[in-house]
């Protein structure tokens, strides 16, 4: 078992655990939604993709985070999933950024969808 992200305790006061698909989930969220810097030790973790919410939402743009994103994700998650695709898209007027990523887990060969949304 793997501890659950957000930390938490369960219903009896111990540190929640999840399952491996969850817990894989949970590691993209983490590193979708961690700016790079904020982590001590490792200052390049991150997507900085909550900052693209304050950015002009263009083609250019989307596809060069795109980029980065699914580059990240390699660096970071590439011995655990195979990403195959990837959509993010702003609402500025909601102030909602939405990620969509379709990928397959390498030890079972499972393929999963994830999403989401955040409002900033």
């Amino acid at each position: 078992m793997n501890i659950d992200y957000p930390f938490h305790f369960d219903r009896v006061g111990r540190t929640a655990t999840t399952g491996e698909a969850d817990h894989i989930r949970d590691m993209i969220e983490e590193f979708l939604f961690t700016n790079p810097g904020e982590r001590v030790n490792r200052p390049d973790f991150g997507s900085g993709l909550l900052q693209m919410v304050f950015a002009p939402n263009n083609s250019e743009l989307a596809a060069a985070l795109q980029f980065t994103v699914q580059a990240g994700l390699q660096r970071w998650l590439g011995d655990l999933i195979v990403v195959e695709r990837l959509d993010v898209t702003s609402n500025d007027q909601e102030g909602r950024l939405m990620i969509m990523i379709h990928y397959v887990v390498r030890r079972t060969n499972e393929r999963r969808t994830a999403h989401f949304i955040r409002k900033v």
